[in-house]
């Protein structure tokens, strides 16, 4: 069997990891739980097997039929400095399912989000977090970034859901052997794209240096590297519908609507602290966009480009920041993702294995150099997802937090709701639930403003 080394992409992400700034994404679904009658004839409702206990099992029986949750990573001696997958032979469910006793679950979030995954083993974990009143329950799934991007790791958290059997999972098609006389053939057309790929480079080079150093960044979305290593998380649920009458009045799409109620709600949030009137063009927030083909089979690993754009903090009125907002966006769209500042994922491709083996150090403190927040999207599809009969009432996307940074946000929309899910440095930002409620207060400013 060929060996399957991980993609220049997944490689970085790998490589820029540390003890204090974990790279995996995650996600927490909140259960509406729906026990199960014990098993003798006429038993009363709600005496069957606890939810969570009952959803523990169930994850640990079906992992273990997921490939794509086998395989661990391990150094290899050839290509110097790169990785590849392998299958854990002592797989063991029981190390990557976890029943938790917990009042809070968005509480007990954030010191697992905290707290690395194990390297030596399968890059993912799944807790289930039994809440205090009897049925409730949530789960958080753990993804490491180079096991999967926001789609691919959805892709393998619905192959553990009672649907899990009707939706796509990853697959990754294996590359067949070019006779030697086929790559003679390419060469020349090999040659004219790696010269295209270097000035691709070098373009996306430019447009790093003309972003602009971090100045005038709000001091609340900074965080010391001292102070990095606990993390806070909160999430907030907002009404698709209100979202969708702001678009239709004010124009743009609903993602432009998204971005720009983190943009009032930081200011918001800054003001609401004493900080000083934002000014300037406002932070640098990096929106990822994926590269994957529509309608194609999701794969593992990352398959990501990005957009960076100016969030206008400055701009009190709400109306003029969408419109902001949605300029911006214009633009990116005009450039494409695969050119501009936000593209800098596509440099991992012309960066060897020693390199990224050695500098994701160096990368990893570079992150604050090259924007200052993340803002992303994760789509979600449009039927109900459950587990053990369970239904998952709400699901809030948490993505990495990069060193340097004070907070990331995610948001995906699911039967009608927004969700956004906050991840922040818990000692630089220990008003996160302020923020989320500075998100409803701006969706309800601008619902007024197009009323």
């Amino acid at each position: 069997m060929a060996t399957e080394h991980l993609s220049p992409l997944d490689l970085a992400f790998w490589r820029i990891e540390s003890a204090a700034h974990p790279m995996h994404l995650g996600a927490l679904a909140v259960f509406e739980a729906v026990p199960q009658d014990g098993p003798g004839a006429g038993a009363a409702p709600g005496t069957g097997p606890d939810p969570a206990v009952r959803a523990a099992a169930l994850l640990t029986a079906r992992c273990a039929a997921v490939p794509g949750l086998r395989r661990r990573i391990h150094d290899v001696l050839l290509p110097i400095g790169a990785a590849a997958w392998s299958p854990d032979a002592d797989f063991d469910p029981a190390r990557h399912v976890f029943l938790v006793r917990t009042p809070d679950p968005h509480a007990a979030a954030g010191p697992l989000m905290a707290r690395p995954l194990d390297r030596s083993r399968p890059p993912w974990e799944a807790h289930v977090l039994a809440g205090p009143e009897p049925g409730s329950f949530a789960v958080l799934f753990k993804f490491h970034h180079a096991l999967a991007d926001g789609l691919g790791a959805l892709a393998l958290a619905a192959m553990l859901f009672d649907e899990g059997a009707t939706v796509r999972g990853p697959v990754r098609p294996a590359q067949e052997p070019q006779p030697a006389g086929s790559v003679l053939r390419n060469l020349p057309g090999m040659l004219a794209a790696r010269v295209q790929d270097v000035g691709q480079a070098l373009e996306i080079g430019a447009s790093v240096a003309r972003s602009g150093l971090p100045l005038g960044v709000p001091a609340a979305l900074t965080a010391a590297p001292a102070r990095t290593g606990t993390r806070a998380v909160a999430g907030l649920a907002l009404d698709l519908d209100d979202v969708n009458r702001i678009r239709k009045v004010a124009g743009g799409t609903v993602n432009d609507v998204l971005i720009a109620l983190v943009a009032g709600a930081l200011r918001r949030w800054l003001l609401g602290r004493g900080d000083p009137e934002p000014e300037g063009a406002g932070p640098r927030a990096l929106i990822p966009v994926s590269r994957r083909r529509s309608g194609g089979a999701a794969k593992y690993g990352n398959r990501l480009s990005g957009y960076l754009l100016r969030l206008p903090l400055a701009e009190p009125d709400p109306l003029l920041r969408l419109d902001r907002v949605r300029l911006g966006m214009d633009r990116n769209k005009e450039a494409g993702p695969a050119r501009g500042a936000g593209a800098v994922a596509l440099l991992a491709d012309h960066v060897h294995p020693l390199g990224h083996r050695l500098g994701g150090p160096l990368v990893a403190q570079a992150a604050r150099m090259l924007f200052d927040i993340l803002v992303t999207s994760v789509p979600l599809p449009g039927f109900t997802f459950s587990l053990g009969g369970s239904r998952v009432r709400e699901v809030y996307p948490l993505a990495p937090l990069a060193r340097g940074h004070s907070l990331a946000v995610a948001v995906s929309t699911y039967l009608g709701t927004v969700h956004y899910g906050l991840v922040a440095d818990a000692a630089a930002v220990p008003d996160l639930a302020a923020l989320a409620e500075a998100l409803r207060a701006e969706l309800d400013e601008l619902v007024r403003e197009v009323s």
